[in-house]
């Protein structure tokens, strides 16, 4: 198949879940393309192109860190390809990660990838459901409140500092729109900054405050294809994310440490609840952050982990996710592109 994965950009890209899944597909012999949301090409006299950059099927590469060297490196070979000579666009960049000099770049993947899926080409995730689920907090709070904590989005400081005194004088905030744990504070009774923090966060647009679960020291990351959780050889696609010494949050860009963690009832809980509207959205690949039996968080943009879970006895699952791609393109060319991009993106 002919796959390509949008990032950020190429150059600034990391040996993460995205670069394991392109070495995964490439390994399979596919032709295998990367492009950054900047490569995107269109007149409204010809189709949709993109420039891309790829991998020789020749070049001796042995990992996932050698895949992004030569990618990265003088050797890497580019293209610029009709878009709907693809078969797979898998949009992979994160939108928050943008600085303020790339506010143009924030939404392209998603918008570009709308134009590919209406030229017939497999975009996942369904490039409509993730237009619906830009915000992932905001998406977050379509889902039923017994899977979330108590939680308040607003930008009036007078509203935040009653959700404060409603719970106890203990919350965490952190702006609407962010990710691996940036500007997330954790805020009590002793807390002498909480107006700065306020202002500090406001100045970036919405404030989430949300009740403190003090189990979120050792919250769970959560990988789901097709509504489910990733499973393979009796192992789940589960890591319980350990946060640092006097530090509360637990991603790995705080400096989080990777340790397993079974599948339990409170897990399984979550996802009966979130797997039904994941399929019934078209979201194929999706990260769910819990804490004991609730939510805490949702990435259905740019979900991560697989590059850690060697680190703890796991095995690699990029095959579990370029197999479920495959068999996509399987059915599509089955029955002919009858069926619709959101169904296909979670069909097993």
């Amino acid at each position: 198949m002919k796959i390509c994965f949008v990032v950020n950009s190429i150059e600034t890209e990391k040996c993460g879940t995205t670069i394991y899944l392109v070495y995964e597909a490439w390994k399979r012999k596919h032709d295998v393309y990367v492009m950054g949301v900047g490569d995107f090409s269109f007149t409204n006299t010809e189709h949709l192109s993109i420039n891309s950059t790829y991998v020789s099927k020749n070049s001796k590469v042995g990992s996932p860190q050698e895949y992004l060297k030569a990618l990265q490196g003088e050797k890497a070979k580019t293209d610029r390809i009709k878009a709907s000579d693809l078969d797979v666009l898998f949009i992979r960049n994160n939108p928050t990660e943008e600085g303020s000099s790339r506010q143009w770049a924030e939404q392209a993947g998603v918008a570009f990838g709308r134009m590919m899926q209406q030229e017939g080409v497999l975009v996942l995730n369904d490039a409509y459901a993730l237009s619906n689920a830009f915000i992932d907090k905001l998406y977050f709070e379509e889902l039923p409140s017994e899977i979330k904590p108590a939680s308040l989005i607003t930008r009036k400081k007078e509203e935040i500092l009653e959700f404060f005194e409603a719970h106890k004088k203990k919350m965490v905030l952190k702006p609407l729109e962010g990710s691996g744990g940036r500007d997330v504070y954790l805020i009590d009774k002793n807390e002498k900054n909480l107006n700065q923090i306020i202002e500090n966060i406001t100045q970036q647009g919405y404030v989430i405050a949300q009740k403190f679960l003090p189990a979120a020291k050792e919250d769970v990351r959560v990988l789901l294809l097709n509504g489910r959780i990733m499973e393979k050889d009796g192992h789940y696609g589960i890591i319980r994310r350990v946060s640092g010494e006097g530090e509360f949050r637990s991603n790995f860009a705080q400096g989080g440490s990777a340790d397993k963690s079974p599948l339990t009832e409170g897990i399984q809980k979550v996802v009966d609840v979130v797997g039904p509207k994941l399929i019934k959205d078209g979201l194929f690949f999706v990260g769910l952050d819990v804490v004991e039996d609730k939510l805490i968080e949702i990435n259905v943009l740019s979900p991560g982990g697989l590059d850690h879970f060697g680190d703890i006895g796991l095995p690699d699952f990029s095959d579990v996710v370029i197999d479920a791609i495959e068999k996509k393109v399987k059915y599509k060319k089955m029955y002919h592109g009858h069926i619709a991009n959101k169904v296909l993106a979670t069909m097993t």
